[in-house]
């Protein structure tokens, strides 16, 4: 990638934050009267906040990126139109699951539907598995990609979390794609991910004013999912796995947990490790902060990875990066 083309992620990340910004101040008004979360049991916060925060980032995110490719008019920095077009319909569905619960089902099969435009966007001869047939292949990426969309919205639990999560990984994705190891556009839809995040964070630091909502945590997970789709298409499975691993585990472990415990899964909850951290006396801060330092010895093993470019070295990584977050986990389920 050229000096400009790492200029326009820049701008891209700047512009994203500036209308995040602004945006969530003009429709905080609005969303105390008609998106106000109420505390209950399995909360985290204790007093009503309102909820809907994700409108702004995903306005400011899509926005930004539409503008800056639009501006640069290149044949090479394409529209992923596909990809938007996902994005928004699956915000909608989250505002709506906001407003008013939505039932399981026809949830998950509106949310597949997102991943599955997104994953019909990516051309057919760019393979994970070339031996894999296609059909098989997609079909693993549609579950992978609706679980991981889910997962994103189930560890939004905690004031900062998805921003101390979310912005190494999209630093971590311009960053590379600077380098070439991912295409412009994702690149620049993440470094715009990443500013409108940055935006958001003031209003959303302990004690926050306002939450991002389904509206904003099920677009974050498609958009991230699909840079790391990216990210894994040209080969840098390691660094794909590397960079969301916390995210991965902590809700993975903890769903295959409330399964073993025939409890209702799909329910609201606080099992999650970071949300057990606050219950042994971890304050917010102390989570989060020790989340994004995890986060950036992560996308650490990940750069260390595309850059060494080996499996001894891609294994070794990972076995790195699994002990680490082995060793928050442990650090979270035990009083402080």
């Amino acid at each position: 990638m050229s000096v400009f083309e790492t200029l326009l992620l820049l701008i891209a990340a700047v512009l994203a934050a500036a209308i995040s910004a602004v945006l969530i101040q003009l429709t905080r008004p609005l969303l105390l009267r008609v998106a106000l979360a109420k505390p209950n049991a399995r909360s985290s916060h204790r007093i009503p906040t309102p909820q809907g925060a994700g409108i702004a980032v995903t306005a400011a995110t899509l926005l930004a990126g539409g503008i800056v490719i639009v501006l640069v008019g290149s044949p090479f920095l394409t529209i992923p139109f596909t990809v938007f077009s996902a994005c928004l319909f699956i915000a909608v569905v989250g505002f709506a699951d906001d407003i008013r619960s939505l039932p399981v089902v026809p949830r998950l099969l509106l949310q597949a539907a997102a991943v599955a435009a997104v994953l019909f966007s990516v051309p057919g001869e760019l393979r994970l598995v070339p031996a894999c047939p296609l059909w098989l292949e997609r079909g693993l990426l549609l579950i992978a990609g609706l679980w991981f969309v889910n997962l994103v919205n189930f560890m939004d639990g905690l004031d900062l979390m998805t921003a101390a999560e979310a912005v190494p990984i999209t630093v971590a994705v311009a960053l590379l794609g600077s380098f070439g190891h991912v295409p412009v556009a994702p690149a620049l839809v993440a470094a715009a991910l990443c500013g409108a995040l940055l935006g958001f964070a003031p209003f959303n630091r302990p004690v926050a004013k306002i939450f991002l909502g389904d509206v904003g945590s099920l677009p974050i997970g498609l958009l991230l999912g699909w840079c790391l789709l990216e990210l894994a298409l040209r080969q840098q499975f390691a660094a794909a796995l590397l960079l969301p691993l916390y995210y991965l585990t902590d809700a993975t472990v903890t769903l295959f947990r409330r399964m073993a415990r025939r409890e209702p899964f799909w329910a609201a909850h606080r099992s999650h490790f970071y949300q057990r951290a606050t219950d042994n006396g971890f304050t917010v801060w102390r989570v989060v902060g020790e989340v994004f330092v995890l986060n950036v010895v992560l996308a650490l093993l990940a750069f260390a990875s595309v850059a060494l470019n080996s499996l001894a070295a891609d294994l070794a990584l990972l076995l790195a990066g699994a002990v680490a977050v082995a060793w928050q986990l442990r650090r979270f389920s035990r009083a402080f």
